[in-house]
């Protein structure tokens, strides 16, 4: 081991990598490929975070995991895989997620240097604090079926995780994506029909209409009302599907013939919308959407109607089964990686969608929208850990400078070449992370967002913190959350308005936990677009119409190999989920894609070749 390593490293870097306190968080697609080649680079100090079990279908590429450890925590099996590789190393493994208190400031602060190989961006934004609170270097990865990226990130040198401008996540309230379903998403908002029959039972997710009772059809029920009694029992759709012994038939016409009818009869509803189309279960089309393609796999197949059908009545048999094992007050919980699960999933949407008149989507779509992941592929995992790992060198030898962004594309650009290498940029002086003093202004309505839908959705979901302080800066030091269980209890169905916070109103929001302070501004507003509750404005759009412009100007003046790319994907990292709204941003010379609307499109199939890169790149990538 040591002889091939001086074979290929200079004797300072190896020196560096032999003393390096190294951090590792995620042991799966990508940081089963990065530990091994860590331990074979001759890292030998290794911590490595994960809170994951294995389970069967990470056996395809994660190649550290075998059959027999199906169960086991990742961490803990990864650390002995590698070993086998270098018995030398010492690894220290915690079956733990790296957003617990346990791993706060003074955890950090011991390791020279981090790698990411995460799934999810909660615990992106947390790594990225962390780091930037510890100020140690980081290095941030991501894939995207063919895609993948890797960027350095370095306090006041680099743009941290959060410096790209992104687009406010919609939340869609449950009546309306029942009632005005636009995008095979909202059927997925909450697993459609799976939550209703057989997940966690509640009132306020049920939104199918309870034909028994034509009063929750409003005006539409108004006529059946006349002369019928008002003390109807009303029935949730479970305990109706349960009475008829999850009869598929009588189910299936009920969600999607009789309740479709019941939404028709609100003619005010359709005024400005196309109507949706009603199903019956003895008179389903017989083909599947010629657009979407019916050949291939099973899983790249676009089912037709009769087949949905016939695939909702085996699930619900299987479905059934299961959850009668639960016994009372039991539930099942959705798992993309359970077949009769997604099967379940993927007819049900698609039925949906062919009642609103939306494109059908296969199961392997829907599987990626549904678990807010895009499939892995193993050679892109193996691609990005070896990128990660030569970055990391770049940063011992003290050679951050010359570190770059680089990008894997699913097709050669100009220049023959599948990786992309791409300068650093400054970090955003506007960033509400890592800025001097980091800012943001929230739009909403003071009238109608609790307490914890601002602590829940607005600063733990949107803007990423874990245990969040809020402060009313009025001079009087008025505390409307805190962090310590209990103590702000009450406040939490209150609406903000009843606080006094209204536009102009500003709350200081502190983080001890990633040692990070945010004065968030509130812009009250009666009504949103798009039924949003929240979006975040000024300093962030403010960016964009900078980086637009700016885009503009570079695109009159490019030619040959030397234009740069107009436009760039919205996440500073490319992750598994499919929040994908294309908005531009400062970074030069990024991948180039499409304008990707809805957030189900297919990542890998709108991204575009790159334009040709500069010509005095610094190549020093492996050209595929």
């Amino acid at each position: 081991m040591a002889a091939a390593i001086e074979g290929v490293l200079d004797e300072r870097v190896r020196e560096k990598t032999l003393k390096c306190k190294l951090l590792v968080v995620g042991a799966g697609g990508i940081g089963c490929e990065l530990l091994k080649n860590l331990v074979l680079t001759g890292f030998k100090d290794i911590e490595l975070i994960d809170l994951d079990t294995i389970d069967v279908s990470n056996l395809n590429r994660q190649f550290l995991f075998r059959k027999e450890h199906v169960g086991k925590s990742k961490s803990q099996v990864a650390k002995e895989s590698a070993l086998k590789f270098n018995p030398d190393a010492d690894i220290v493994a915690y079956h733990d997620s790296v957003m617990s208190p346990d791993y706060g400031l003074d955890f950090f602060k011991k390791f020279d240097l981090v790698m990411n190989a995460l799934d999810n961006r909660a615990a992106r934004n947390h790594v990225n604090r962390m780091c930037l609170a510890a100020d140690i270097p980081l290095v941030e990865s991501g894939t995207a079926g063919y895609l993948g990226q890797v960027a350095v990130i370095k306090k006041g040198l680099t743009p941290c995780y959060a410096c790209a401008p992104r687009s406010t996540q919609n939340s869609f309230p449950n009546c309306s994506v029942y009632s005005a379903q636009t995008s095979v998403l909202h059927s997925l908002i909450t697993h459609d029909c799976f939550s209703q029959l057989f997940g966690e039972e509640d009132p306020d997710q049920d939104v199918s209409p309870d034909t028994a009772d034509p009063e929750l059809a409003g005006e539409a029920g108004q006529a059946a009302l006349e002369g019928e009694k008002k003390d109807i029992e009303r029935k949730s759709t479970r305990a109706w599907a349960m009475q008829t012994g999850y009869d598929p038939q009588k189910i299936f016409n009920k969600l999607f013939r009789d309740d479709i009818k019941y939404l028709l009869s609100m003619e005010a509803l359709w005024k400005k919308r196309r109507p949706p189309t009603p199903l019956d279960w003895d008179d389903l089309p017989d083909a599947a959407d010629a657009g979407n393609g019916s050949a291939g796999m099973r899983d790249q197949k676009v089912w037709s109607m009769k087949e949905c059908a016939q695939i909702f009545g085996r699930c619900l048999g299987e479905l059934k089964v299961e959850f009668a094992k639960q016994g009372d007050g039991g539930m099942l919980i959705w798992d993309k990686d359970d077949d009769t699960a997604m099967d379940f999933v993927t007819c049900t949407a698609d039925i949906r969608a062919q009642i609103f008149g939306i494109g059908l989507k296969s199961r392997f779509d829907i599987k990626s929208m549904a678990g807010n992941i895009i499939p892995a592929i193993a050679t892109t995992n193996a691609i990005i850990a070896g990128l990660i790992v030569m970055e990391g060198l770049k940063i011992l030898a003290g050679d951050i400078e010359k570190c770059k962004t680089v990008y894997l594309n699913r097709q050669p650009n100009a220049r023959k070449k599948l990786l992309v290498p791409c300068s650093l940029d400054p970090p955003n002086p506007k960033c509400y992370v890592c800025s001097s003093k980091p800012e943001v202004t929230v739009r909403l309505n003071t009238d109608k967002i609790t307490v914890k839908c601002l602590e829940e959705k607005v600063l733990k979901g949107q803007l990423g913190m874990v245990a969040p302080d809020v402060e009313i800066d009025d001079g009087k030091g008025s505390i409307v959350i805190s962090s310590e269980e209990g103590e702000t209890e009450e406040n939490n169905d209150k609406m903000l308005a009843y606080f006094n916070i209204i536009s102009g109103t500003r709350l200081k929001c502190e983080d001890f936990l990633q040692n990070y302070t945010l004065i968030v501004t509130i812009d009250h507003v009666d009504k949103l677009d798009e039924e949003k509750e929240f979006e975040l404005v000024g300093d962030v759009e403010e960016v964009k119409a900078s980086a637009t412009e700016e885009a503009q100007t570079e695109a009159s003046g490019a030619s040959g190999d030397n234009a740069k790319q107009q436009d760039s994907v919205d996440e500073l990292m490319i992750v598994d989920e499919a929040e994908i709204n294309n908005t531009p941003t400062k970074q030069k010379r990024k991948r180039k894609a499409d304008d990707l609307g809805e957030a189900e499109s297919n990542f890998a199939k709108k991204i575009k070749p790159d334009s040709a890169a500069t010509a005095d790149d610094d190549d020093d990538l492996v050209i595929l």
